[in-house]
């Protein structure tokens, strides 16, 4: 068994090698310095959780409001363009939200929140097409494994960029002979984060610009003809669930750190380190996906997933003290990766390759609407039922996501849920 599962790993082509590489650079970045960084230097510029729920709503809406043209755009121009065209937005509108200091203070929120949706843009038509450039890059016998990587090095990427994002800015304070409380260092380690983008859209540039090889599909479950009437009810589960369990994750992403650094008084160091091991469980979980898959099956697998990310969220709610708030990290992050691994290539293989395309632009349109409600409702909710009430929320969502996955998929369609998928295939297929 362990020899078949690494054969698998050495079909991977070169096309999805380099991907994965620039995968893992958005991680440093993306998942890493930014998200240790950014909250810290918007609380530096006199900014509260309102506008940094603010600032991430407008994100997420962009995700929302973009996902499905973006899905149309990859189908017109390809999956591999967009990818590029998605990194230099993103890079640019980073570089661009990093300098908000030196903008005038009247035009500074304006700054932040324009530059900052012109990087999810970017981000948008990353993320609707890596899945599409993915399918059309793999065959049946290595997709799990090609996904569950591509999840896994971005939050092994987003190890080693949260240890970056804490330790940065206490070197950029020596240099400029600033206090960690001051905006001047985070500035600098946000350029840096974007910088680091550059070498990621090089790696991309270095793809096949062809048409991909043609892979071999041995679909295991019904699904639509290419060219057949809309798979419209499957597509809305899905992106539902999808919505529900990232408005459960958004609560965290959002509002961990400020949570630790105005409530818990945590050094900025301190916060990196923990963020840092809250990305790092995930790697070994999300590279177990394909054997989780594989003995239970897709759906029993997203559903668990969902579960266990629930019960992380939990613990941040319950227990208000750093080692707690650490755990849930952990657990909710390991949870949710191998989730969201597992139901990118279920909604891609339960549709036919021609709305595969679509299925990806309405799970992360409605992955932006669940994101961006947390995000808004719970930069104000938080003056009211405090950080506690705001992880219960997202505790809520998470379970409700898996509730709704199991009732449509499991127990309503459930010619839908996919067959344990065997981890060693026939020879022929080796």
């Amino acid at each position: 068994m362990a020899a078949a599962y690494l054969r698998k790993w050495r079909l991977l082509q070169r096309d999805v090698r380099l991907f994965l590489i620039a995968q893992t650079l958005l991680g440093i970045t993306g998942v890493g310095i930014n998200w240790v960084a950014l909250n810290l230097y918007l609380l530096r510029l006199d900014y509260g959780p309102q506008f940094i729920g603010l600032v991430h709503a407008a994100s997420m809406t962009c995700f929302a409001i973009l996902s499905l043209p973006a899905g149309a755009l990859g189908a017109r121009w390809g999956s591999r363009r967009a990818l590029i065209l998605g990194l230099v937005f993103t890079c640019t509108g980073w570089a661009l939200t990093s300098q908000a200091e030196l903008v005038p203070i009247s035009w500074r929120p304006g700054w932040i929140l324009a530059t900052y949706v012109l990087a999810s843009v970017g981000m948008v038509l990353y993320f609707v097409n890596f899945a599409p450039f993915l399918m059309g890059r793999t065959g049946l016998a290595e997709r799990d494994h090609a996904f569950s990587a591509a999840v896994a090095l971005e939050p092994l990427g987003g190890f080693v960029g949260s240890l970056l994002g804490g330790f940065l800015p206490g070197l950029f304070a020596g240099l400029l002979g600033a206090t960690p409380s001051a905006p001047g260092p985070f500035r600098f380690t946000l350029l840096t984060s974007a910088l680091l983008l550059v070498p990621a859209i090089l790696l991309l540039l270095a793809t096949s610009a062809g048409p991909p090889a043609p892979v071999e599909e041995q679909p295991t479950a019904p699904r639509p003809a290419k060219g057949g009437p809309a798979p419209v009810a499957v597509i809305v589960a899905a992106a539902l669930c999808l919505a529900l369990w990232l408005a459960g994750r958004s609560s965290v992403d959002t509002f961990f750190n400020v949570y630790l650094d105005t409530t818990l008084a945590m050094p900025t160091g301190q916060i990196g380190a923990l963020q840092a091991a809250g990305q790092l469980v995930a790697v070994p979980a999300v590279l177990v996906m394909p054997l989780l898959v594989a003995r239970w099956g897709q759906s029993r697998t997203i559903i668990l997933g969902g579960l266990g990310a629930a019960l992380g969220i939990s613990l941040l709610a319950l227990i208000p003290h750093w080692s707690a708030a650490g755990l849930g990290l952990m657990i909710m992050t390991a949870f949710f990766s191998i989730t969201n691994a597992t139901v990118i290539v279920y909604g891609q293989e339960i549709v036919a390759a021609g709305w595969r395309e679509t299925m990806s632009g309405a799970m992360n349109a409605a992955g932006g609407v669940g994101l961006a409600a947390m995000a808004l409702i719970g930069g104000y909710a938080i003056l009211s039922v405090g950080y506690r009430g705001v992880f219960l929320m997202g505790t809520g969502c998470m379970a409700a996501g898996s509730l709704v996955f199991w009732i449509y998929f499991r127990l309503r369609h459930a010619e839908l849920g996919r067959p344990r998928r065997p981890l060693v295939p026939e020879e022929s297929h080796l």
